[in-house]
């Protein structure tokens, strides 16, 4: 039992002086973090938090935010350091006081993606019917899918409104269980030429089963095909604007900086990237932060002082010296 105790004791000991021993270390490579100490029982933390709160959630983003942004500079390649502005003085102006850090990689990657679902349709001709239409591409020889025949019903039932996201779909009197599709989305065909240019494997025929079952799934529970764009077709879409958009460590010029936020701007979702990451951190509202008190030195004073200096400086030295030379030296008794 003592025993026990002895190893509990020294391995106490030994821990603290590990942590004595690093909080000492001054690493020359990584700077330590900043240790921020809360008393709890004295009630700092409940004034901490209200602080946080108060510097976190005075606003909510906005995409008109966005557009009032300054950008700074580019920081260490990967991101751009802007000014958002998140109110107006009593002016109507806005002023730029939220520093935010904007990731390049994303905001690229958002800006690609808009611009590719605008791409992905047709143009919409003045005369016509307002439905909007995913352009497709032929498949020859036709792909081959399986399907139950419940399946196949509802994508007969159905296949007018399919052609309208880009599927193309022939259902043969042969077989019950399988259908012929001869057209699918265009950027199904541009990822599959991508990844054969890369020594991949095929992919096309994979994409159009898993939109296949998206739609099924969707006519089974909505009773219906809606307009919106298939989750299918815009995972594909991300993945194009992922792989062409600016990379980290890509260095970019002042101009191109203004650019790509001038782009972002004017996009739907500006605040995520292709794949719903955040495209921008806030750093700090500069209008919290404390403004070091720096005490002026009065020149005035000082410049007094020094006058002083040099007219009586030297006389009481030189006095003090006269004294001690006049002085005889103590005799010893």
């Amino acid at each position: 039992m003592r025993q026990n105790n002895r190893d509990t004791v020294d391995d106490a000991v030994g821990s603290g002086s590990l942590q004595s021993l690093f909080s000492e270390w001054d690493n020359p490579v990584f700077a330590r973090y900043p240790e921020v100490a809360v008393d709890v029982s004295s009630g700092q933390a409940e004034s901490l938090a209200v602080k946080i709160h108060n510097i976190l959630f005075p606003y909510r983003f906005t995409k008109d935010m966005i557009h009032s942004m300054q950008v700074l500079q580019q920081v260490d390649n990967k991101f751009i350091a802007c000014l958002m502005s998140t109110k107006t003085d009593e002016m109507g102006e806005a002023g730029g006081n939220l520093l935010v850090l904007v990731d390049q990689h994303a905001a690229h990657e958002r800006v690609r993606l808009e611009q590719l679902i605008i791409d992905s349709y047709e143009k919409q001709h003045p005369q016509g019917s307002g439905r909007k239409k995913l352009l497709s591409s032929t498949v020859s020889p036709p792909l081959e899918i399986t399907v139950t025949e419940e399946q196949r019903r509802l994508l007969w039932c159905y296949h007018k409104n399919l052609e309208d996201l880009g599927l193309g779909i022939i259902f043969p009197d042969t077989s019950d269980s399988l259908v012929l599709v001869g057209k699918v989305p265009l950027c199904f065909v541009e990822r599959e030429a991508n990844e054969l240019r890369r020594g991949r494997s095929t992919v096309t025929k994979s994409i159009v089963e898993e939109f296949i079952r998206e739609q099924v799934e969707l006519i089974q529970t909505t009773g219906g095909i809606q307009g919106t764009l298939p989750l299918t077709v815009q995972k594909v879409l991300a993945s194009q604007a992922c792989h062409g958009a600016i990379k980290f460590n890509d260095g970019l010029s002042l101009e191109e900086s203004y650019r790509l936020i001038e782009a972002l701007s004017w996009c739907q979702l500006p605040f995520q990237c292709a794949h719903g990451r955040p495209s921008m951190l806030p750093l700090a509202d500069i209008d919290h932060l404390e403004q070091e008190k720096q005490i002026k030195p009065n020149l005035a004073k000082l410049r007094k002082m020094a006058q002083a200096w040099r007219l009586f400086g030297k006389e009481g030295c030189d006095t003090r010296q006269s004294l001690q030379v006049s002085m005889p030296p103590c005799e010893p008794l």
